[in-house]
């Protein structure tokens, strides 16, 4: 059956994931770490599907406070979707995006592109170094002999001080269904369970520094409403999507 296969080839890689990446994972969750004690920003950047994994983190019930995504709308699929993929391939935009944004020395600066071989991600990693953010990448392997669009033939782990492979294969979806054709997608899956991963491994160093995670609460349940409102008042000013 197709969905016990999917959720084998999905178990399978968390799996590989977690064996593989844990080191890269709590090390990301030290610099994040870092940036909360340093009062920064956390910000989270991808294109096309991978923008989700700002929505994801982004004023979470269970999440950190200071994530700042980038919703850069030209990039995303409600606004067009074969535009966004036009988008993602052209190279000089980075910067017309990031200017908008409160990126700086000591922020963490969250990048997701599983083929790592579009200029705009790229381009956004370069960008935010620029600035002095630590930059992170999520990025496959499996797609790092392939040639990159960039317009100097670099992948995007080649701009990140730190990357966290997702072992996602060519093409994302797993299950051939008709042929050569094939459906059940998995970076969206892994992707999840990556940055919530490191956001809880920023969580775990927090608490051996002696310092509170500063966390939303569920605005359904009792109290949530009231201590979220002080959270938000305190990131309002710098955070653009609150």
């Amino acid at each position: 059956m197709f969905t016990t296969q999917y959720h084998d080839i999905v178990k399978g890689l968390i799996d590989t994931v977690f064996e593989a990446e844990e080191d890269k994972i709590r090390q990301a969750g030290r610099c994040i770490a870092n940036t909360v004690e340093a009062d920064g920003l956390v910000h989270v950047f991808g294109c096309g599907h991978s923008h989700m994994l700002g929505e994801e983190l982004f004023y979470r019930a269970g999440g950190l406070v200071m994530i700042d995504p980038l919703f850069e709308e030209s990039a995303m699929l409600h606004d067009g979707a074969s535009k966004s993929s036009r988008i993602e391939r052209m190279s000089g935009y980075a910067s017309l995006v990031i200017d908008r944004y409160n990126v700086k020395q000591g922020d963490t600066f969250l990048v997701s592109s599983s083929s790592g071989i579009n200029s705009f991600p790229i381009e956004m990693a370069e960008e935010a170094k620029k600035r002095g953010a630590e930059v992170i990448g999520i990025t496959s392997s499996n797609y790092f002999s392939d040639p990159s669009r960039d317009r100097e033939g670099r992948h995007l782990y080649d701009l990140c001080d730190l990357y966290i492979d997702n072992h996602v294969p060519h093409g994302d979806a797993v299950i051939p269904v008709d042929g050569e054709v094939k459906a059940g997608p998995v970076s969206s899956i892994i992707g999840f369970y990556i940055v919530n991963s490191m956001m809880l491994a920023a969580c775990e160093e927090l608490n051996k520094r002696g310092i509170k995670p500063p966390i939303f609460k569920s605005g359904n349940v009792s109290g949530g409403d009231t201590y979220n409102v002080e959270m938000v008042e305190r990131y309002l000013p710098r955070i653009r999507h609150l």
